[in-house]
């Protein structure tokens, strides 16, 4: 059954670690936090609107939930019960354990056009409008509700490494107050995320950044680096800030590159404190950041963090947390099984055939392995014509 050998993935042990750091069974008798993430990421796969959809479901194909570890039935209450109780932190430090597994697969991906060792991250957020009346916790505008997903993405791996979930009125700059940056890595982020002392912050932890510049940054040029303006590069410069605070909060120079870009016939200036990497090379990082756009998009359009199951502040977290250990196991699949197929494909068969028999490598592939033609040399003919 393909949805038992996807949540295979899961290590029992590390499961149940998470569990017990949050005390997660606590006065729990019979529905256990793995039959609820069993019940929430089988809505996620399948597309379910609502707990009533998930539970009519599984109770179409009770004889088959044995292989789960779901023997009982279970009743909307008492998983609506479980998703406004048990801690949100237990499929939080979930995520995180099949992230870096998940990271460790793809080890060795490598970019088009981009020759770096770096790890690189895009840093972005997407916002999630919700009903003021009932989401009344996340305040966003006077007569809307939202949430936040600030997100970290590997470029590499396509995952996401790190996500904090706030109301609609934080700003994107605050993400980096939480983050803690790795040492050589570079972080590709928009001109939101423009703050002198948190950029600094990030120079003094020994990573890079590369972001886009404000039109009424003050600044004086130190240095013009020679550049090819056949390849839309404009000018690379070294500077320093010129206002007083500014100078102040960032001290040090910082790299200002110009490029126009002939396919939209547009602009762009960047900075960066990386003065190594060559300076066509910072272009086409920032164009890859455009591909946590796409991982938004395509996250909004095939899992279910649009309509929730659910009104408090725990019960969307939770969602939203078993919507990405969904997305990173099937991901995890998907390399380890080295399937060609689209990740839209993949939950487009997968969310249709959940309880199908067939081995997940025949299922996800259109190569046939059934014998046609069988080689019957050791048979005796009877007539040979």
């Amino acid at each position: 059954m393909f949805f038992a050998q996807l949540m295979s993935l899961i290590h029992p042990e590390e499961f149940d670690r998470c569990v017990e750091k949050y005390n997660g069974h606590y006065r729990v008798r019979n529905f256990s936090c793995w039959h609820q993430f069993l019940c929430l990421s089988f809505g996620q796969l399948t597309h379910r609107e609502s707990l009533r959809d998930v539970i009519i479901c599984l109770q179409a194909h009770q004889s088959k939930l044995y292989h789960l570890g779901l023997s009982k039935g279970v009743s909307r209450t008492t998983l609506a019960d479980a998703n406004e109780q048990r801690d949100w932190r237990i499929y939080s430090d979930l995520a995180q354990i099949l992230i870096q597994r998940a990271r460790f697969l793809f080890a060795g991906a490598t970019l088009e056009d981009v020759d770096l060792d770096n790890t690189i991250y895009a840093l972005d957020s997407t916002t999630i409008d919700l009903c003021l009346e009932v989401f009344w916790w996340a305040k966003f505008r006077k007569h809307k509700a939202a949430v936040k997903l600030h997100t970290l993405f590997d470029i590499r791996c396509q995952i996401p490494c790190f996500i904090y979930i706030t109301d609609g009125l934080c700003h994107d700059v605050n993400v980096l107050d939480v983050l803690e940056f790795e040492r050589e890595a570079i972080y590709v982020m928009d001109s939101g995320y423009l703050d002198w002392i948190r950029l600094y912050h990030i120079h003094g932890q020994g990573a890079f950044f590369v972001t886009r510049a404000k039109k009424n940054i003050a600044f004086v040029r130190v240095y013009s680096h020679r550049v090819d303006k056949s390849t839309g590069l404009r000018c690379d410069q070294t500077i320093r800030l010129k206002n007083y605070y500014a100078s102040a909060e960032y001290p040090e120079y910082l790299r200002r590159i110009k490029y126009y870009d002939k396919e939209q016939n547009k602009t762009l200036v960047f900075l960066t404190n990386n003065f190594e990497v060559d300076a066509l090379q910072i272009t086409k990082l920032y164009k890859y950041r455009w591909q946590i756009e796409l991982f938004f998009k395509w996250v909004k359009q095939h899992l279910r963090i649009k309509v929730f199951w659910g009104e408090s502040s725990n019960a969307v977290k939770t969602q939203i947390w078993i919507a990405v250990c969904t997305y990173v196991l099937v991901a995890t699949l998907k390399q380890k099984l080295q399937i060609s197929v689209s990740m839209n494909e993949m939950l487009q068969i997968l969310s249709v055939s959940p309880f199908d028999k067939t081995p997940v490598n025949q299922l996800l592939t259109k190569e046939s392995y059934k014998n046609i033609d069988p080689d019957n040399s050791n048979q005796l003919i009877l007539f040979d014509l």
